[in-house]
């Protein structure tokens, strides 16, 4: 079975979660958190940019600076982050078809109804969890 291989959401939980378990005014390097995803410390940064422009984190630069949660993790819905890094980019890897092919039409037009199904039941879903959730295991307790 293929693999995603765009791993933003998840870094982004990821670092979200590791930022609300930081103590309280500590800052989080970008190596730190590379280090605790276990990803190049450019993508963490290419991550953080997008939940940054949304006020949910912020940097503090210097020798002793690093990024920190700016919203209380109660706040963070799993699909606000889904929604900054998803956008409206399919959920599904849809092709494009030979636009002269009757079927390659046909199963596109199917695909892209698909996603777009898929992508609002995702949405809906993750709107029931929030970071506070991930950190404290709640969201482990409410899922099948």
């Amino acid at each position: 079975m293929a693999r995603s291989t765009n791993t933003q959401f998840a870094v982004a939980v990821h670092v979200l979660t590791y930022l609300g378990g930081a103590a309280a005014g500590r800052p989080v390097s970008s190596g730190e958190l590379s280090e605790s995803t276990n990803v190049n410390p450019v993508h963490v940064r290419r991550v953080l940019g997008p939940l940054r422009n949304a006020g949910l984190v912020r940097s503090r630069p210097g020798v002793h600076g690093g990024w920190e949660l700016a919203t209380d993790t109660r706040d963070i819905s799993l699909a606000e982050i889904w929604r900054l890094l998803q956008g409206a980019d399919p959920v599904l890897g849809i092709h494009g078809p030979d636009p002269t092919c009757t079927t390659g039409r046909t199963v596109q037009q199917a695909l892209t109804a698909l996603d777009r199904t898929i992508a609002h039941a995702i949405t809906t879903e993750l709107e029931h969890l929030t970071i506070h959730d991930i950190l404290t295991g709640r969201a482990n307790a409410t899922l099948p």
